[in-house]
C-alpha cells in the first residue's frame, strides 16, 4: 500500500487528530462522518481498515493496517506480536484484544491516558485536572510481565486463545507477554482442554501456588470429563499448579488437585503482612503492584486514625478493609459491602479475626437504602422496600466500584450521612467524572485526583480521588 493509494468500501486514509475514551483514535472520512480508529496516535496519517461502516451509522470504526506518516511515540516493534494490527494485516489475520497501546512507548501511552482522564473530568465534572498517570515502582522498561490474572476462552476442539476486539473469532495464542513470568512459563495456552469453555490462571506475585480455573461446557460426556479431569490434574501436579473446575449444572467447584485458594499478601510499613484467600471466580486486582499502589493511595487520602468508622463499598475480598482495619483499632470500625456471594465469601474468611470489622453481602444500593432495584425493574412497586442494614455512622466511605461507577442511590446515601472523606477508586475515566460531577452538584469538594498505569499497553488507567465538603 501507498499513500496515493485510492481509497475503497472497506478501506480509507485518514489523518488521527486525537485520542478518545476507549482506547480509540478520532479522525473524519472525506465526507466528514467521525472514525474511531484503534491501534493508532493523535497525528498520524494512516491507512484504516474499516470495520463498522453502516452507512446510517452516527460514526464508523476501524483499525490501523498501515502507517504512512508515524508518531514519534510509535514503537519500532510491538511487545506482543498477536496483538499489532500492522503485522497483522501483512499476515492476513487479526490482531488479539488486550494490548492495544502495545504500539506506543510508555511515556506516549501515558499522556493518552492523562488526555482521556482530563477530557473526562472536564466534560462530565467540570474539573480542571492538570495532573500525570504515574507509573508504577517496578514498571518494566516495556510495560510486560505484570498481570497476575489470565483469561483464555476456549474453542469446540479444545484451543485456548483470545478474541480480537468486536469479534468472534477466537485466535489461538502462542505467548502473552504482558502476562508474569511465572505464567509465561506455565504456557497455558498450549493445553488441550476440549469439554472447556474458558480457562481462567492466577498466579500471586507473592510466589505462591498458582491456580487454573476451568469453566466445563455444559453436559459433558462423563468419560470425556474423566479424562480431561486426569490430564489437568497430572498436569498441575507436575507444574505445582491447583487446578479447580465447575460445571454450569453445579453451583459447587470441583478441586481436582492442590487446593480451592490462591493466597495473596501484602507488607506494610508497620505491623504484619497482611494475607487473604481468593476464591477461583473471586476478584483480585490483576497488576502485580496494583494491590500494594492503591493501598498506599487510599490511606494516604482516607487519613484514618485509632477510632473513625469507615465504610469499604465493593469491597472485594477486603483489600482496603484488612489496610484499614488496623488503623482505626478496635475502638473504631469497618463496614465493607460486597455484592459477589463468591468475593463476599472470602471477605468474611479473610477478616473473621477482627471483631470491629463487619462484612455484608449484597448490592450496595439496596444495603444503603433498603431498596430493591432489581424487582423495581420487573415491575414491582417503586415504594417496595426490604429492611435496610443497619449501617454505622462513618467518618470516612471508600468506595471502588465496577467500571460502571456507582449508583445515583449510592452517592446519594453517602451524602446524607455526612462523612467527612469520600475515597473514590475508578478503573474508567468516564465513570469516575460523572460520579464526582454528581457528588460536586451536592456541595462536595474534589480535593486530589492521582491516576496510576495499572494496564500498560492498553488504554486502560486506575484512578484515585478524594472528597471532602469542608475544604
Amino acid at each position: 500500500m501507498t499513500e496515493d493509494q485510492p481509497d475503497t468500501a472497506d478501506q480509507l486514509t485518514l489523518r488521527l487528530t486525537g485520542v478518545a475514551h476507549g482506547g480509540h483514535m478520532v479522525s473524519r472520512s472525506p465526507e466528514g462522518r467521525v472514525v474511531f480508529v484503534r491501534h493508532g496516535a493523535p497525528g498520524e496519517l494512516v491507512r484504516v481498515r474499516l470495520t463498522d461502516r453502516g452507512e446510517d451509522a452516527k460514526f464508523w470504526r476501524g483499525d490501523v493496517v498501515e502507517v504512512l506518516e508515524a508518531s514519534e511515540g510509535r514503537r519500532g516493534e510491538h511487545p506482543w506480536a498477536a496483538a499489532d494490527a500492522v503485522s497483522a494485516a501483512r499476515e492476513e489475520r487479526l490482531p488479539v484484544g488486550g494490548a492495544e497501546f502495545g504500539h506506543l512507548t510508555l511515556e506516549a501511552q501515558r499522556e493518552l491516558k492523562r488526555s482521556v482522564v482530563a477530557e473526562q473530568l472536564d466534560h462530565l465534572a467540570g474539573i480542571d485536572w492538570r495532573g500525570q498517570v504515574a507509573a508504577v515502582e517496578d514498571e518494566t522498561s516495556d510495560g510486560t510481565g505484570w498481570r497476575t490474572r489470565l483469561h483464555l476462552d476456549v474453542a469446540e476442539d479444545g484451543t485456548a486463545g483470545m478474541y480480537p476486539h468486536r469479534s468472534n473469532e477466537l485466535i489461538p495464542i502462542t505467548d502473552m507477554p504482558l502476562a508474569t513470568p511465572v505464567i509465561q512459563s506455565l504456557a497455558p495456552w498450549e493445553l488441550s482442554v476440549p469439554g472447556a469453555s474458558r480457562l481462567d490462571v492466577a498466579a500471586p506475585a507473592n510466589g505462591s501456588r498458582p491456580l487454573l480455573h476451568v469453566s466445563l461446557r455444559a453436559r459433558q460426556d462423563p468419560d470425556a470429563l474423566a479424562e480431561l479431569r486426569r490430564h489437568l490434574a497430572a498436569w498441575g501436579s507436575e507444574h505445582e499448579v491447583s487446578v479447580t473446575a465447575q460445571s454450569p449444572e453445579d453451583r459447587e467447584i470441583q478441586t481436582w488437585v492442590g487446593e480451592p485458594v490462591v493466597r495473596e499478601t501484602l507488607d506494610m510499613p508497620a505491623g504484619e503482612p497482611l494475607t487473604w484467600r481468593v476464591s477461583p471466580t473471586g476478584f483480585w486486582q490483576i497488576h502485580r503492584s496494583a494491590p500494594s499502589t492503591l493501598v498506599d493511595a487510599v490511606l494516604a487520602a482516607a487519613q484514618m486514625g485509632p477510632g473513625d468508622t469507615v465504610w469499604d463499598l465493593y469491597s472485594g475480598a477486603g483489600l482496603f478493609t484488612a489496610a484499614a482495619a488496623p488503623l482505626v483499632g478496635p475502638d473504631g470500625q469497618v463496614f465493607a459491602v460486597e455484592g459477589s456471594p463468591v468475593t463476599s465469601a472470602d471477605a468474611r474468611v479473610n477478616l473473621s479475626e477482627l471483631d470491629h470489622v463487619r462484612v455484608t453481602r449484597g448490592d450496595v444500593a439496596r444495603i444503603l437504602t433498603g431498596r430493591n432495584p432489581a424487582r423495581r425493574r420487573h415491575g414491582a412497586s417503586r415504594g417496595h422496600k426490604r429492611p435496610a442494614v443497619r449501617a454505622p455512622q462513618p467518618d470516612i466511605v471508600i468506595l471502588d466500584p465496577p467500571r460502571s461507577g456507582a449508583a445515583k442511590e449510592v452517592l446519594a446515601a453517602i451524602d446524607a450521612v455526612e462523612p467527612r472523606t469520600i475515597v473514590y477508586v475508578a478503573c474508567d475515566p468516564a465513570a469516575l467524572g460523572r460520579d464526582l460531577g454528581r457528588l460536586s452538584r451536592r456541595g462536595w469538594k474534589v480535593v486530589n485526583i492521582r491516576a496510576f498505569d495499572l494496564y500498560p499497553n492498553t488504554h486502560h488507567v486506575e484512578a484515585v480521588a478524594v472528597l471532602r465538603r469542608n475544604e
